[in-house]
């Protein structure tokens, strides 16, 4: 049975106890306002029988809390170049669409701004046009030009159409320009949403990366330690005293908190005989 399967196995257990145990307190719940409880003066018993009950529950399920961390943690090693594989090839599908996303941003971008830009050209034109027709209307007035009144007029009314044309065409752009303004707002929310999911993704990538370099770095520890050891137990077999070992302190990674000292290395180099020891 491999290590995953016992902490499967222990975790069913665990949580078949606390079922048990959380089925046993409304009894006890009861029997705590009971009127036999009450005149046999049961009371502390009662509570003391609900309280330890909790309490163990309590430390079923931080063990409960306590499995889970490790059966992800160890599932997660025992699958992860297929995760890894899975975590690159996510990371760069949510890439490729924030690039796609971005390209249509500056695609709604370049067309908004020509759109207004054209916008306020036309209605400039339109206003500068009458604003000029007028002033020929009142100049020819003022010095009796008959005929150039007649030709300012018609400018000034043939203006005065196309400022109301423009002034549509510029009510149309602008429904125009809100509706490119809101495709814009839905696009960046589309690109935050890409980057904030490429994050999430990155971030378990980096995790699964540092648990498994955790592993490595266990691995080689204890691949240091089986040197250490036949060190240890060559020097003293020619009479040396390995002293330059005895600050050894090598800090274990991962799930568990401690280092690997002086007495691990004896404790392997103990365990060598001669023939282990010329053996390269």
């Amino acid at each position: 049975m491999n290590a995953i399967q016992q902490l499967k196995d222990t975790r069913a257990t665990l949580v078949n106890q606390v079922q048990t145990i959380k089925a046993e307190l409304p009894h006890w719940e009861a029997a705590l306002h009971s009127e036999e409880t009450i005149s046999q003066g049961r009371e502390s018993d009662v509570r003391h029988e609900i309280s330890s009950r909790k309490i163990k529950i309590d430390s079923i399920d931080l063990q409960l809390f306590q499995l889970d961390q490790k059966l992800a943690r160890r599932e997660a090693f025992a699958n992860r170049e297929s995760l890894m594989s899975t975590h690159i090839e996510d990371m760069t599908n949510w890439k490729a669409d924030e690039q796609e996303l971005n390209a249509k941003r500056e695609s709604l971008s370049t067309r908004l701004a020509d759109i207004r830009k054209q916008a306020e050209a036309e209605m400039v034109n339109a206003r500068q046009a009458e604003t000029q027709a007028a002033t020929a209307y009142a100049q020819a007035v003022a010095w009796g030009d008959v005929e150039g009144e007649k030709t300012a007029s018609t400018d000034a009314q043939k203006a005065a159409k196309n400022l109301t044309a423009a002034t549509e065409q510029h009510r149309r752009q602008q429904l125009i320009i809100t509706a490119l303004e809101q495709e814009l707002a839905i696009v960046d929310r589309h690109i935050t949403e890409a980057q904030v999911e490429h994050q999430k993704i990155e971030k378990k990538a980096l995790q699964l990366a540092h648990d498994a370099l955790e592993e490595k770095w266990n691995e080689a520890a204890q691949a240091l330690l089986d040197v250490g050891g036949k060190l240890y137990a060559a020097a003293g077999l020619i009479g040396r005293d390995p002293t330059s070992l005895m600050k050894l302190d090598i800090p274990e990674q991962g799930e568990n908190f401690g280092s690997w000292k002086w007495q691990d290395l004896t404790a392997r180099g103990n365990q060598y005989r001669l023939q282990d020891l010329l053996s390269m």
